[in-house]
């Protein structure tokens, strides 16, 4: 369903670490510039309604028709740091990359 770079999995990692959790859900949220954005919170354990990728990331099933076939990464440059989502599901994405729509 979704594949995590190794940036974004160390990244991922340390976010768990930091905030002393099992797992990061990634969410999709209506709103953003383009219609549809991405959300990130922090929880213990899967449901029965998640996917659960790499051991490490949480995503609720409904959000599989939005994250089909996604990459994530995680960028960090002069520019600053930030995840990059490779969505093929997306049709146009705003100029920040953290809303898009289908």
């Amino acid at each position: 369903m979704i594949t995590i770079l190794e940036n974004a999995k160390n990244r991922l990692t340390e976010l768990r670490e930091k905030h002393n959790k099992n797992y990061v859900r990634l969410s999709v949220k209506g709103g953003g510039c383009a219609g549809f954005g991405y959300d990130w919170t922090f929880e213990d354990s899967p449901t029965d309604k998640d996917l659960v990728v790499d051991d490490t990331l949480l995503v609720d099933k409904s959000f599989e028709l939005y994250l089909l076939g996604m990459q994530l990464d995680y960028k960090n440059d002069i520019f600053g740091a930030n995840f990059v989502f490779n969505n093929p599901k997306a049709k146009s994405s705003c100029g920040c990359g953290t809303s898009f729509s289908i």
